[in-house]
């Protein structure tokens, strides 16, 4: 048995190294934020960055469920596939809800401002879902409905468990190879803006885009995508807003 004194002693000598060893635990900072840099529309030059999502926000403004009704407001033209320039690339607006609503899910897109601006990103940049390769001037391997150049493509496809694998057989050099691994998914085509939202922006341009305020969206366009933010995309991103019960 231990007498009462010695109980407290030991108490007491523990509490007096407790502090030295707690300052001699490492500390780990905070990794710098993904590159920003501006770049030029729609080819995207910033260095590569790692595939994996680092920025993660709770309080949920939406479901991730995106409804064809609420797509139609933002690209009219999108209620059918007929007279497409390239059938095999065009999507409706149902079938672009459903794989919008897996990318939402997949990459924890829930604030109405980010789904917004994702949602007109596409819409613009595929001509209401009709487009999902570069035709005009036709760049090599620049693709998925955001319009990503090779490298993020590239990028993207390696962070995709069903297509990494595959990537090894893929000459450098076959852009169009790579883009073709993802464009073969309709999830994967639509999620690349997801994926390059969580990935390549940093957490406060994810921030300032949800409040829906213009100045957080033309953040995420200049310095984030490297667009411009004229007046045809920000009528994009208005209705995208408008449909998700934003207001203007």
């Amino acid at each position: 048995m231990f007498s009462t004194p010695s109980i407290i002693l030991s108490v007491v000598a523990y509490l007096l190294v407790l502090p030295s060893t707690i300052e001699a635990l490492p500390f780990y900072p905070l990794a710098s934020p993904v590159t920003t840099a501006p770049f030029t529309s729609p080819i995207i030059t910033a260095p590569l960055t790692s595939p994996v999502s680092t920025a993660a926000f709770t309080n949920p403004i939406l479901p991730n469920t995106i409804t064809a009704t609420q797509l139609l407001q933002v690209a009219p033209s999108s209620g059918s596939c007929a007279g497409a320039p390239y059938p095999d690339e065009c999507r409706t607006a149902s079938q672009a809800a459903s794989a919008l609503s897996a990318s939402f899910q997949t990459y924890g897109i829930t604030s109405a401002g980010e789904q917004a601006a994702l949602i007109s990103l596409i819409a613009y940049e595929s001509g209401d879902f009709k487009y999902n390769k570069n035709h005009t001037p036709g760049i090599p391997g620049q693709g998925t409905r955001n319009m990503q150049s090779p490298n993020w493509n590239l990028l993207y496809a390696s962070s995709l468990p069903s297509l990494s694998p595959l990537l090894p057989a893929i000459p450098a050099t076959d852009v169009n190879a790579v883009r073709a691994l993802i464009l073969g998914n309709d999830e994967y085509d639509f999620g690349s803006a997801a994926w390059f939202l969580t990935t390549q922006c940093g957490p406060n341009i994810r921030s300032g885009l949800q409040d829906g305020g213009k100045q957080g969206w033309e953040a995420y366009v200049r310095g984030c995508v490297g667009a411009t933010a004229g007046e045809d995309r920000a009528a994009y991103w208005e209705r995208a807003k408008g449909s998700l019960g934003m207001g203007t």
